[in-house]
């Protein structure tokens, strides 16, 4: 049955300028799901803005969770397109509250969610995702072993999604692409930073750190590091596995890690030690890519080795590509993928790093 997504009019906004609905409230006891180990209590924050369909998908999935002892909290970030009429259709069956409020970004909105929230733990999607059934159940058992104050989980590519959406995973993820580091323990840019598309931070983390300072523009980077700064035990979950749909066509996949790399000079200006030599490589390759062209163009011996390369680096990730995905489609738009996420990347990272280091521009 097709929903019908239409505008929410703020007669009843609070104070503060915000909307607030509050949906099936079960009768969970407290005392027995907050602070007692095996029966933790989780709190879940999607940050929302004109993505209805996307939060019905992510429902959805968190329907299935093994592990029961959650709430759901959807902050609509001042969209257009609300998706009240969704949230409300799941309150038979999740334990769920939705507000609206004024534009502030999704920084500032987590913050929004973080101060209503009742868990013990707080556990942050973006609204592109989808979860595994057992994820809760398996959060919940690493931290009860390991004792993290934050952590962040890795993202895969889910059977249901386009070509384009499972080459754009592969590039996120890959080996041989700069967004392999990120859900991997051997770190190569430094610390292991939990991203805000699937991290999780405990109620004690949240007070101690006020939250997110930023609210866009490595927002959740400068967050872990400052997570980091004061103590907290951060780490990975290898098995907490989000399905994470990024972007659905190249174009929007380019807008965004073009962001990305201007983000990673933001945090720069706030921690000039996080700045590591693999920030650089994305820019490198897309000076290499430039430099090959002009050598092919006017025919300069150095074109013969810069095209071997070129083609070696195509092979490895066609290849690759093909291993994981069992699909020379994908393997083919991977290579695609990878070259948008390396060159937005490396583009966003130079004007920023022109603009902001070198001509100390604010």
């Amino acid at each position: 049955m097709r929903r019908n997504y239409k505008s929410v009019l703020c007669d009843d906004c609070n104070n503060d300028g915000y909307q607030v609905f509050q949906v099936d409230k079960r009768n969970f006891n407290k005392n027995q799901i907050q602070g007692e180990g095996s029966r933790m209590f989780f709190s879940i924050i999607i940050p929302l803005y004109n993505r209805p369909q996307e939060i019905d998908e992510l429902l959805e999935t968190l329907t299935h969770q093994t592990y029961p002892q959650f709430e759901v909290l959807v902050i609509e970030d001042g969209s257009k397109y609300p998706a009240k009429e969704i949230v409300e259709g799941y309150k038979d069956r999740l334990d769920v509250s939705y507000y609206f409020k004024q534009n502030e970004g999704q920084g500032f909105t987590r913050n929004y969610a973080f101060a209503r929230a009742k868990g013990d733990y707080f556990i942050v999607f973006d609204s592109d995702c989808l979860i595994p059934s057992n994820y809760l159940e398996t959060v919940r058992d690493f931290l009860l072993k390991h004792q993290l104050d934050a952590y962040g989980g890795p993202d895969a590519a889910h059977s249901s999604f386009t070509p384009v959406q499972k080459a754009i995973s592969y590039s996120m993820t890959s080996p041989f692409t700069t967004g392999g580091i990120r859900g991997n323990k051997k770190n190569l840019g430094g610390q292991f930073h939990p991203r805000s598309f699937n991290m999780g931070i405990s109620r004690k983390v949240w007070e101690a750190t006020g939250g997110f300072i930023l609210t866009r523009l490595g927002e959740d980077i400068e967050f872990s590091i400052r997570i980091h700064s004061m103590g907290f035990k951060i780490g990975l979950i290898p098995g907490a596995i989000v399905y994470h749909k990024r972007r659905t066509n190249f174009k929007q996949f380019y807008k965004q890690l073009h962001f990305f790399g201007r983000a990673r000079i933001n945090i720069y200006k706030f921690f000039p030690s996080q700045l590591k030599l693999v920030h650089f490589f994305p820019s490198l390759f897309t000076l290499f890519l430039l430099f090959t062209l002009i050598v092919n163009i006017f025919r300069l011996p150095l074109a013969i080795l810069c095209n071997f390369f070129l083609a070696v680096y195509i092979l490895l990730l066609f290849f690759h590509s093909w291993s994981q995905n069992k699909s020379a489609k994908v393997a083919f738009l991977s290579i695609i993928a990878a070259f948008v996420q390396l060159t937005a990347y490396g583009l966003g990272f130079m004007q920023d790093f022109a603009k902001r280091i070198i001509l100390k521009e604010k």
